[in-house]
C-alpha cells in the first residue's frame, strides 16, 4: 500500500514537472510604463499573465533586473519595445536575457518589434557595422530566437547565429488604407526615393493601384553617404612598380527633382519602413502637392518621430501619418493629431503561440513577397 502511494505521488510530481518544463512565460524587459503597453496587449491576446519581474534604474543609472519567479526548464518570451532611450532598452534586454539564462530557462526568445541600430547595417567610412555587434551581444546574453518586424534591411537576419522571424506590418497598413481612406481607389502609391521603389511596388500590386517614384537632387539616398572609399592613399616612396592605371571614375550628378508617374488629382500614399527624421517626407509632400496631389498620407511601420518631428508634420502638407505600435509614440500623438496608430499586437501574439506550439510560421507570411 505504501509503495502504491509513493508511486502515485511520484507520478503526480513527474506530471507537474513535465507541465512546468513544457510551459512558457512572457516577460517585459521595460522599465517605463509607456513601453509595457504592447506587452500587456500581447499577453491579453494570449490569455496569459505577464511574468513577475522588476526592471529599474539604480541612482547611478545602472540597469537592474530581478526575476521574481522560477523559469527553470521553461520557454521564455521577452517583449522589448524600444523607446527613445535606445541604449538603456538594449541593456535591459541583455541583462534580463542573461538573468533568465543563469536561472536555467530552456529557451529565451526575444520579441523586439523594432530592432535598434538597424540603420547601421553597412560600413560607413571607418565606422563599424553596429547591427552585427548587437546581434552577437544578444546571442552571448542567452537569446536563442528573435521575433521582429520589418527589418530595415532583410540581410540583417544573416548577422544572427539563431533563427530570426521578420514579420511584416504591410497587411495591417493595407487594411487601414482600404477601410479608413475614402476613395482609396483614386490613390497612387509613392516611393520617396528609388531605393524605396520595391516596397512601394509591393503595396501597389496588392492594392491594384498605380506607382510613382520621386527622384532627383533633393533626395539624399542612404547609399550615397561617404564610406571612405575616396580617401587619399598613404604616400609611399616606391621605386618599383607604379601600379595599374584604373579607368577614371565619373562623379555622380543627380538630375533635377522629378516625379516619375502622374499624381495629379490623386491621393498620394507614401510608404516606408521607418519615419524618424521627417525632413525627407515633408519635402516629398511639398513636391507631390505641386504636382497636383490633393491628399497625402504616409504609411510606415516604425514611428520613431524623434526631435521636433510632430511639429514639422503638423505644419506640413501631409494630411495623415499612419504608423504601428512597434514603438511607443503617445507623446507625439498628443503634439500632432495627424498621427494615427495601427495595432500589430495580434500578429506578434500569434507568432508567440505558433513558436511555442511548434506550428508553421508560413501562415503569417501568406501573400507576402520578398520585396515587401
Amino acid at each position: 500500500h505504501f509503495c502504491n502511494i509513493f508511486f502515485e505521488s511520484a507520478k503526480r510530481h513527474s506530471s507537474r514537472m513535465n507541465v512546468a518544463k513544457s510551459g512558457y512565460r512572457v516577460f517585459s524587459a521595460n522599465s517605463t510604463a509607456a513601453c509595457t503597453e504592447l506587452a500587456k496587449k500581447i499577453t491579453e491576446r494570449l490569455g496569459v499573465e505577464l511574468g513577475k519581474s522588476v526592471v529599474f534604474q539604480e541612482p547611478n543609472r545602472e540597469t537592474r533586473v530581478d526575476v521574481k519567479e522560477s523559469v527553470r526548464g521553461q520557454t521564455i518570451f521577452i517583449i522589448q519595445t524600444i523607446p527613445r532611450d535606445v541604449n538603456t532598452a538594449i541593456m535591459e534586454l541583455l541583462i534580463m536575457a542573461y538573468a533568465l539564462k543563469t536561472s536555467c530557462a530552456k529557451n529565451i526568445i526575444g520579441v523586439i518589434p523594432y530592432f535598434p541600430y538597424s540603420k547601421q547595417c553597412k560600413m560607413r567610412k571607418r565606422g563599424s557595422i553596429v547591427c552585427k555587434l548587437l546581434a552577437s551581444m544578444l546571442a552571448k546574453a542567452g537569446l536563442t530566437h528573435i521575433i521582429t518586424m520589418d527589418l530595415h534591411q532583410k540581410e540583417i537576419q544573416g548577422f544572427f547565429s539563431f533563427p530570426v522571424d521578420n514579420l511584416r506590418a504591410s497587411p495591417f497598413l493595407i487594411q487601414y488604407i482600404q477601410e479608413e481612406i475614402p476613395d482609396y481607389r483614386n490613390a497612387i502609391i509613392v516611393a520617396k526615393s528609388p531605393a524605396a521603389a520595391k516596397r512601394a511596388q509591393s503595396y501597389a500590386e496588392r492594392l491594384r493601384l498605380g506607382l510613382a517614384v520621386i527622384h532627383g537632387e533633393a533626395q539624399c539616398a542612404e547609399s550615397d553617404m561617404a564610406d571612405g572609399r575616396h580617401s587619399p592613399p598613404c604616400v609611399r616612396n616606391t621605386t618599383g612598380h607604379t601600379g595599374l592605371e584604373l579607368p577614371l571614375m565619373m562623379a555622380k550628378e543627380k538630375p533635377p527633382i522629378t516625379v516619375v508617374g502622374d499624381v495629379g488629382g490623386r491621393i498620394a500614399i507614401i510608404v516606408d519602413d521607418i519615419i524618424d527624421d521627417v525632413g525627407d517626407f515633408v519635402a516629398a509632400a511639398e513636391i507631390l502637392k505641386e504636382r497636383g496631389a490633393y491628399k497625402i498620407y504616409i504609411m510606415a511601420t516604425h514611428g520613431l518621430l524623434s526631435a521636433d518631428a510632430p511639429r514639422l508634420i503638423e505644419e506640413s502638407a501631409i494630411d495623415e501619418v499612419v504608423v504601428t505600435n512597434t514603438v511607443p509614440h503617445e507623446v507625439q500623438k498628443l503634439q500632432c493629431p495627424k498621427i494615427k496608430t495601427v495595432d500589430v499586437s495580434m500578429i506578434l501574439a500569434e507568432a508567440i503561440r505558433r513558436i511555442h506550439n511548434g506550428e508553421s510560421m508560413a501562415y503569417l507570411f501568406r501573400n507576402i513577397t520578398v520585396d515587401d
